[in-house]
């Protein structure tokens, strides 16, 4: 479908999240999508496809539906749902640039992403520098003529900065480039990038859509039909699609983000108070802190300021390691968006591949993904790891 935003369901998030791209089974009346577990398609005919449909890598129709449903969500015109967040990256990259071309990339960002740019798009002749995208005339000042994507993360991952995508979303405009937000930290829920101006918007579903760390996957959603259909375009001639169970498990997921997402954050700002108040604290990375120096422009463009901390633990790297070691309802895992809360060390875990790089992160980091159980309880796991 060229254009995926006409579910008719009044435009709540709540009520989009359950019913936008999934009405009832139309042969039994099923209330949820089905799990169409199938490759290919009987034809009317030579050429007469029934549906659209004719193998499960060009379109399956609970990945159709998941599409639908995140292009609703996020207020654009075409969802695209991939294998992991970083098969969809890859996609967007491989659509949008070419050898020669300039990426201007956050100093804080997913070890992934750094990775992907770094040790891969690199190779194909796609150059890249590190700006602070908090920092408008940062970003604008390492623009090039060359220069094709202003890529953003807002919350970023893992020091939790905060980018004003509005203004960035300008600094695009006028340069003739095009601004993609990764908006896993947030979610829809708490953030809609497209309604701010930026082109694309970068989902890993494994996090907060999924929200029970049980699917891997990945989004792409852009109000611009052109690009969508470019996309769509190569989708399905890399080949990196969601499966069908995958795209059912992220539909179950999403129709509770909106009531997951109230209690992340609510659980992440006791969180954050207590490690405020911390005697072997040194820093508390939360944009929900009045002190945060992005706190303004994440109440301006968020909902409420999600379930992400981080902190800086005095004692330096061992001690760190030590806060991770002796948590226990924190499990230990790398990850993050679940209804459990995980704990991890960012230099030795998920952000080990940016060592040595303008992206490293500091040594004695700590990063949290709060869950939804009782926050009396996350608070007393955090007060006797912290010794």
């Amino acid at each position: 479908m060229s254009d995926q935003h006409t579910d008719q369901h009044g435009g709540q998030f709540e009520t989009l999240a359950i019913h936008a791209g999934q009405p009832a089974d139309a042969a039994t009346g099923a209330v949820v999508t089905p799990i169409y577990q199938v490759s290919t398609y009987k034809q009317d005919g030579v050429g007469g496809l029934r549906g659209g449909y004719e193998y499960s890598r060009s379109a399956n129709p609970t990945r159709t539906a998941l599409e639908a449903n995140l292009a609703a969500l996020e207020g654009g015109r075409r969802g695209l749902a991939f294998a992991s967040g970083l098969a969809a990256e890859d996609c967007l990259l491989r659509t949008v640039l070419s050898p020669g071309d300039h990426v201007v990339i956050p100093n804080d960002a997913y070890g992934g992403t750094f990775r992907l740019f770094s040790r891969v798009v690199e190779r194909w002749g796609v150059s890249w520098s590190v700006a602070d995208t908090s920092d408008v005339q940062a970003v604008r000042a390492a623009l090039r003529p060359e220069t094709k994507v202003i890529w953003v993360e807002t919350p970023s991952n893992p020091l939790l900065g905060i980018s004003d995508i509005a203004a960035l979303a300008g600094v695009a405009r006028q340069a003739g480039v095009r601004l993609v937000v990764d908006n896993t930290f947030a979610s829809p829920y708490l953030q809609q990038p497209l309604a701010l101006g930026a082109d694309v918007v970068v989902h890993s579903t494994t996090k907060y859509m999924g929200g029970h760390s049980d699917v891997v996957g990945g989004a792409l959603v852009t109000s611009d039909a052109t690009l969508g259909d470019e996309l769509a375009y190569h989708q399905n001639a890399m080949g990196a699609v969601a499966g069908p169970f995958d795209a059912w498990l992220v539909m179950r997921g999403i129709k509770t983000l909106a009531v997951r997402m109230d209690r992340h954050s609510a659980n992440a700002t006791r969180v954050a108070e207590l490690l405020t108040a911390h005697p072997k604290v040194t820093h508390v990375l939360y944009p929900g802190l009045p002190e945060h120096p992005g706190h303004e422009t994440a109440a301006k463009q968020m909902r409420a300021f999600g379930g992400m901390v981080s902190f800086r633990v005095a004692g330096g790297e061992e001690a760190a390691v030590e806060v991770c070691n002796r948590a226990k309802l924190f499990t230990l895992g790398e990850s993050l968006g679940g209804v459990e809360s995980l704990i991890e060390h960012p230099g030795r875990m998920t952000h080990a591949s940016a060592a040595g790089s303008a992206l490293e992160v500091p040594a004695d980091l700590v990063r949290l993904s709060v869950g939804i159980e009782s926050a009396d309880d996350l608070l007393a796991d955090l007060t006797q790891a912290l010794g």
